[in-house]
């Protein structure tokens, strides 16, 4: 199996160019050498890096954590939030979209509730 070094390295600098992150912030969230950083980002020395590394610096980089390992052996990173598993991502895909209707539901009731305060303050004077 190859490995696609390169392909780490331009999604690194492409994602912290659009993060406006510098490799001393990279360095920060990630909890990975900035020296480490600068190799991947340049591609200047190829060999393994722990897996925990890859993760790390994907985390940082608002990815989902699997998502340089996957550019590094030529699969398509999952999004935040997907397993994989086709079933499960859309079960969560449901239960996102019901969290986000009951959040709306829950901002209509706020209003609808000072409404009514509004209104029997009103009446009551």
């Amino acid at each position: 199996m190859t490995e696609d070094w390169s392909a780490v390295a331009k999604a690194i600098k492409s994602r912290s160019r659009e993060l406006n992150l510098r490799q001393v912030q990279l360095s920060e969230r990630s909890q990975v050498s900035q020296a480490i950083i600068r190799e991947l980002e340049n591609h200047t020395v190829e060999r393994r890096r722990n897996t925990k590394t890859l993760e790390a610096l994907s985390i940082a980089l608002e990815w989902h954590p699997g998502h340089l390992y996957a550019l590094l052996h030529g699969r398509r990173p999952l999004e935040p939030g997907q397993t994989g598993d086709r079933g499960t991502d859309l079960i969560l895909e449901r239960l996102e979209a019901i969290q986000d209707r009951l959040d709306d539901l829950s901002e209509k009731m706020d209003g609808l509730t000072m409404d009514v305060v509004s209104l029997v303050n009103r009446t009551d004077k």
